[in-house]
């Protein structure tokens, strides 16, 4: 049988029919800083067309919108499994969700995708979840807040922390925490700070608290912050701002004592308020810085007429009638003298000044107080009465019922009435136990007493008989009074010792309770206000700086030593202004270190009211600290050799001629010396044979005296070259050996004294000089028969040389006598005076002195400026011996 014929078909190529199927929405999370997104429900494309190949499989999923950080892949084509993944980092904080389209593509018919399908568009929305990266920050950078004492508080302040994530829980803070222990405040998770008990101005005025944060991931902050409570106190009236204690420096000038104070009035309305300041320095030396020069050298700084006597000086060799009191050099060689109710000194009749004219001044430092039970007694300070026969009191200064008399007895002239005797003070000083510096100004019949620079007139005078005249002598005492004539005492007085110290005792009477120092005459003069306010002024006040900046307002006024500021104004920033202004100022070189006390009282005026406000007084004190000592050296040549003729020649020898004293201090400050001493050491000079001399010229224009005192103040320059000056006089060389002498210098009356120089001087001994001086001219001797004729005639040379050697040592002191002669006109046409202002230079002590014949008194002796050398003189002086008036003896 035959086959059918064989029909060839055209072939049928597949057909992609189908389009893909995705969901229509898709919500994904994914955890910032990874990059798979999970997807619910999980990304599949579906097609129809499977199992064909190419069109019932998926080739790719595309997303629309470039700014999503996201892309698609297709995991299994055949499954249609894809899966979407971030193409970067995603943060969370930058952006929390995601919303874009997607859709998924077959791959078309054939291999290269021809002809492909795409699925409908789905929705994605991606959330992205947060990761605790951030730790809590405080919004600010620490805290301050401010109660008042005594109250609880529901919240002082409340602090803020923030958190930079995104989420919820992470960004939020749960919880805050303080860190600091033992402190009385807590916190809540709100951040709200209270105190959990009540707190004090008084025990503690601030407190610093630190403080964390966690958020609600559990993280903490990384700083914690810290948190000021100021505790303020209930507004009470006074004074804030100011310290207890204010350090003072020696020479820093003057140094503000309130620079932050203020006055607190808690807002009342006021008119007027009024500020005192004072400065309380009684227990330093005699009630302030003074200086503690000599009353001597004082007195020439401040001006004073010359001729003063110190009663009451240092003991000494030469003033040994002070060496029995009880002395107390106290601070800084401020001299003062305690008496106890059985001391008395009695003065040298040589010392006691004369011819008391119907002007004098006495002055004294006083401190003084009551004794219990003694109150009918009388207390004297000065007394000069009739040393035998009698008991007539011819002036005297004493102490009753804390009241001051002055009593001047007149001697009788030709008019016998009664003339003014008893001049009485009643004064709060006389027994307040504080220094004070008294001064009586006689101008007779008028008394003026000064106290402290103020003048007080006696409130009783009473009148007396005159003195009749007598050849009695006078006997002046301290601290007591001499009574002259045999009188009986008291029982208490048998007690005393018996023998020539009870008729010591048994003659004295009326003694001084207290403390005395600076105890001076001065006959023919009286002291004018502006000396004595110079002697008495303190070195240390209060002061205002930059006065002239001060509100004219204010009203201000000091009292006279400085030491009491008195403050008022109506406008409250002005007082405030003016009281940071007050200073404390002390101008000695090197001050007395240790407390000054300071005591602020204030008075508060309202409108309408006398008091309305009351304001408490405020203590506190100004530490002077310890100044910067300085040492005094002396140097030089410290032995001399010089040929006899040196000696007695009109330039003498001078002893210090390379002399150099030097002060040394770690700071810069002018020194001055107040005395030096040259002390002759070994065998008195013989004033027949030795002197020691200083031309007045060398101490003309340098404020400078050569005294027998231990006085004087200037520049330490002026001192050395004076002192260079210094020559020593021997007119018998010949039985010189050797002369030691001692130079010491003091500053500040002996606060600080120099080293201890001594100078060796002696006569050369490759020198041979004939003493003509010395020689005498002898009586020529009888020749013996039998002599030869040679004899003779050596003999008769022998005499003729020896006369030509004494006519030719009459010539030399005849040319030496001229040229002083010569050099004292000069001096004259040159008109030398004294300054009475000046300084003295001390050359002390003189042991040896000539006995004169003229009686010179002390007022007298202010008329020697004429001579051209001053022969320095001894300390003591015997009974019947008086001072030259052309030279001061050695």
């Amino acid at each position: 049988m035959l086959s059918p014929p064989l029909t060839l078909l055209p072939s049928v190529p597949a057909v992609n029919k189908h389009k893909p199927w995705i969901e229509t929405s898709y919500h994904g999370v994914i955890t910032e800083n990874t990059d798979v997104v999970l997807l619910d429900p999980p990304l599949v494309a579906l097609d129809k067309d499977a199992p064909i190949p190419y069109a019932g499989e998926i080739c790719a999923f595309n997303i629309h919108g470039l700014e999503a950080p996201f892309e698609a892949v297709v995991l299994n084509g055949t499954s249609g499994e894809g899966q979407l993944r971030a193409r970067g980092l995603v943060d969370c904080e930058l952006q929390k969700e995601y919303t874009f389209i997607i859709q998924a593509h077959d791959c078309g018919s054939g291999p290269g995708g021809t002809e492909g399908k795409k699925s409908h568009k789905a929705v994605v929305h991606i959330q992205v979840n947060d990761v605790n990266e951030f730790a809590p920050v405080f919004r600010e950078p620490q805290y301050r807040a401010a109660v008042t004492e005594g109250k609880i508080y529901d919240s002082i302040l409340q602090v803020e922390a923030t958190d930079q994530d995104c989420s919820p829980q992470y960004s939020q803070i749960c919880n805050y925490q303080i860190t600091t222990t033992s402190t009385p405040f807590a916190i809540d998770r709100n951040g709200n700070i209270r105190n959990t008990e009540k707190l004090s101005y008084d025990h503690q005025q601030q407190y610093e608290i630190l403080v964390t944060a966690w958020d609600c991931g559990q993280k903490r902050a990384l700083h914690s912050v810290p948190v000021r409570i100021d505790v303020k106190p209930v507004c009470k009236p006074g004074w804030q701002g100011w310290n207890k204690r204010v350090d003072y420096e020696p020479g820093t000038g003057s140094k503000q004592l309130f620079p932050k104070m203020h006055l607190e009035t808690c807002g009342g309305p006021l008119s007027s308020v009024r500020t005192t300041v004072e400065l309380q320095t009684s227990h330093i030396g005699k009630g302030c810085d003074r200086e503690t020069y000599s009353e001597k050298s004082l007195q020439k700084l401040c001006g004073a007429s010359s001729g003063s006597t110190d009663l009451l000086p240092a003991p000494s060799a030469a003033t040994n009638w002070t060496s029995t009191l009880v002395s107390d050099s106290g601070r800084d060689s401020d001299l003062i003298f305690r008496f106890d109710g059985h001391q008395a000194a009695k003065i040298p009749d040589w010392v006691v000044p004369q011819n008391l004219t119907d002007q004098f001044t006495i002055a004294t430092w006083m401190k003084h107080g009551p004794s219990p039970g003694l109150r009918a007694e009388k207390e004297t300070l000065l007394c000069n009465s009739d040393k035998t026969e009698m008991n007539r009191h011819h002036y005297s200064l004493y102490v009753h019922n804390c009241r001051l008399v002055f009593l001047l007895r007149r001697d009788f002239t030709q008019v016998d009435t009664f003339r003014p005797a008893e001049f009485h003070w009643k004064l709060e000083q006389i027994c307040d136990k504080e220094w004070h510096y008294y001064v009586i100004n006689v101008a007779f019949p008028v008394v003026t007493l000064y106290v402290d620079g103020v003048t007080f007139d006696p409130y009783l005078v009473t009148d007396d008989w005159p003195i009749h005249p007598s050849q009695i002598d006078v006997q002046l005492t301290v601290g007591a009074c001499w009574q002259g004539e045999s009188h009986f005492l008291p029982c208490e007085e048998l007690t005393r010792p018996s023998g020539e110290e009870a008729g010591e005792l048994l003659s004295v009477e009326h003694y001084f309770r207290g403390s005395l120092s600076g105890l001076t005459i001065r006959p023919g003069k009286i002291e004018s206000q502006k000396v004595i306010s110079c002697l008495q002024a303190c070195k240390e006040g209060l002061d205002i700086n930059s006065l002239e900046s001060l509100d004219k307002s204010i009203k201000f006024h000091f009292n006279p030593a400085q030491s009491i500021l008195v403050m008022e104004g109506e406008d409250l920033e002005n007082i405030n202004a003016a009281v940071r202004k007050v200073s404390y100022i002390n101008s000695r070189q090197f001050p007395t270190p240790g407390v000054r006390r300071l005591h602020i009282s204030t008075s508060v005026q309202c409108f309408g009211e006398d008091t309305c406000i009351t304001i408490p007084d405020i203590d506190a004190v100004v530490m002077v600290l310890q100044p910067s000592e300085p040492r005094i050296t002396i140097s030089g040549v410290e032995r001399v050799s010089r040929p006899a003729s040196d000696f007695r020649a009109p330039g003498g020898v001078v002893l210090f001629q390379e002399l150099h004293i030097v002060s040394t201090v770690t700071r810069e400050i002018i020194h001055n010396l107040d005395y030096c001493d040259v002390l002759v050491l070994g065998e008195e000079l013989d004033p027949e044979q030795e002197s020691l001399q200083l031309q007045r010229s060398v101490l003309l224009g340098k404020h400078l005296d050569a005294t027998n005192s231990t006085s004087g103040v200037d520049s330490m320059s002026n001192y050395e070259q004076v002192i260079r000056q210094v020559r020593y006089y021997s007119w018998q060389p010949g039985q010189l050996t050797e002369r030691r002498f001692r130079l010491t210098c003091s500053e500040l009356n002996g606060r600080y004294t120099s080293n201890e120089f001594n100078l060796e001087v002696s006569r050369s001994s490759s020198s041979f000089q004939t003493d003509l001086v010395s020689l005498r001219y002898p009586r020529p001797p009888s020749l013996p028969s039998g002599v030869p004729s040679a004899a003779t005639v050596v003999i008769v040379m022998c005499i003729a040389a020896l006369v030509v050697v004494v006519v030719l040592g009459i010539y030399r002191i005849h040319l030496t006598h001229q040229q002083e002669v010569k050099l004292a006109e000069t001096t004259k046409e040159t008109d030398v005076t004294w300054d009475d202002s000046a300084l003295t230079i001390t050359v002390n002590p003189m042991e040896v002195g000539r006995k004169e014949d003229d009686d010179i008194t002390s007022a007298e002796s202010d008329d020697s400026e004429e001579e051209v050398d001053v022969q320095l003189p001894r300390v003591q002086r015997k009974k019947g011996q008086n001072w030259d008036k052309t030279t001061i003896s050695y």
